[in-house]
């Protein structure tokens, strides 16, 4: 208590030091202050490298008047015994001060004072990421999206399902047992980097697998998958699919896994306006293959190849009926009546030729043709203007053959293979060609 009661001067600078000295553990009494010592003060036989001493009582200022070094030191170790954020306990710890007074010394001493902007970084390298969720997401992406309604279950097929509502969960999840991957899992500072490599392939397949998890569920919420296991699906008024498009349904449902709900059947609506698309597309490439290049057109080119195509139908039901009559002749036996018969039937014939000759005479090219020529695109149902065409190509090609010329012929689109032979045979029998 004695030393405490005297006080005691800087022997270089002559200022009082009674709270913080520097002592000289060489010389005898022999005392600086702070500033002296710090620029390496002698005097006498005291020298710069002398062992030394530091004496204080503790009722010095750092940096704050109203606070002294020991109730620094008594905030700091308050900390430290009794955890960071106990402001009672640490008030109570240092004796007098308040618990308020206490947190804003230390916010302004070692959080936004220079110790703290000095030891804490702006922007700290550690940050929580969620793996689970996209990148540069939320933290929980449950917290910044509405939860959706529970499913609409019975109690007691809740608890067949051990479905929770409040928590929108199940008791028993997809792959249930992946925790166990990551459950007993630790980090040591002893572990070489081949265990710590496969330690952290661990981590990640145990969140490969919470990722497939949470798809499952997603999917099984969009769907309604909860509903239909108990045939609960509302059945929605829908249009009567075509054959073809159930087709489609079918093939594209692989796909069904990659969309939500409503994706999917936007997908596959688009796909069907494709398809008529396409469709429309090689019908108007069609009309412009057949000179037409007007809307108005296409009216009186429908109404014409329907009536085309009538008159090859009624062709072909009148060679098979001649064929079965002709047939049942030979079998049965040529009778009078059955040759007046066919007689009028050859006379009937012959007359519905001169009517789909009459057809075809007011068609382009048609004074183009010999009688023969006539008779043979009347009973085909071709336009003169295309047997024109397929002749010209039939004949030049067998000139070049003949000159030794390689070429190979190239027939217009949608001409019948009996229609070519037919040709053929013709332009071979008037010796326009030679067949080899």
């Amino acid at each position: 208590m004695a030393e405490n009661e005297q006080k005691y001067y800087c022997n270089y600078c002559q200022v009082d030091i009674t709270t913080l000295r520097v002592k000289c553990a060489v010389c005898n009494d022999f005392d600086l202050c702070l500033e002296c010592f710090s620029s390496g003060a002698e005097l006498g036989n005291h020298t710069r490298d002398h062992d030394y001493q530091i004496v204080d009582q503790g009722n010095f200022s750092l940096c704050e008047s109203e606070w002294t070094a020991l109730e620094e030191l008594a905030v700091l170790e308050g900390i430290e015994q009794y955890g960071y954020g106990n402001w009672e306990e640490i008030a109570d710890h240092i004796g007098n001060k308040t618990s308020q007074e206490v947190i804003e010394f230390y916010q302004a001493r070692f959080v936004h004072g220079n110790l703290g902007k000095s030891c804490i970084p702006e922007e700290s390298p550690y940050k929580v990421v969620d793996h689970t969720s996209s990148k540069d997401g939320p933290l929980s992406p449950s917290l910044s999206t509405p939860p959706q309604p529970p499913a609409e279950l019975t109690l007691q097929e809740q608890q067949e399902l051990g479905y929770m509502p409040l928590r929108d969960d199940f008791e028993r999840e997809y792959d249930n047992e992946a925790e166990s991957m990551v459950s007993t899992l630790a980090v040591n500072y002893d572990d070489d980097d081949l265990e710590t490599a496969l330690k952290l392939a661990q981590v990640d397949m145990f969140l490969r697998r919470l990722k497939e998890r949470q798809r499952r569920k997603r999917i099984a919420r969009e769907y309604g998958l909860v509903g239909i296991f108990f045939n609960k699906q509302k059945q929605q008024a829908k249009r009567k699919l075509s054959k073809d498009e159930k087709e489609l349904r079918d093939r594209m449902k692989v796909y069904s896994q990659f969309h939500a709900s409503e994706q999917h059947e936007q997908f596959f609506e688009n796909l069907q306006k494709e398809k008529q698309m396409r469709s429309r597309i090689k019908e108007l490439m069609r009309y412009r293959r057949n000179g037409i290049t007007k809307l108005e057109e296409c009216s009186e080119y429908e109404a014409a190849r329907y009536k085309r195509e009538k008159r090859k139908e009624n062709k072909k039901k009148m060679a098979s009926s001649a064929a079965s009559k002709k047939g049942g002749a030979l079998a049965g036996g040529k009778k009078p009546e059955e040759k007046e018969g066919k007689k009028s039937a050859d006379e009937k014939d012959s007359g519905s030729d001169s009517e789909k000759y009459q057809g075809i005479k007011s068609a382009p090219c048609f004074n183009l043709l010999s009688e023969r020529e006539k008779t043979l695109c009347s009973s085909m149902g071709m336009n003169p203007a295309k047997y024109m065409t397929v002749k010209t190509i039939i004949i030049k090609d067998h000139v070049q053959r003949r000159q030794g010329i390689p070429t190979k012929t190239r027939y217009p689109q949608n001409l019948d293979k009996l229609h070519r032979k037919r040709i053929i045979s013709f332009l071979a029998d008037s010796g326009w060609i030679t067949v080899g």
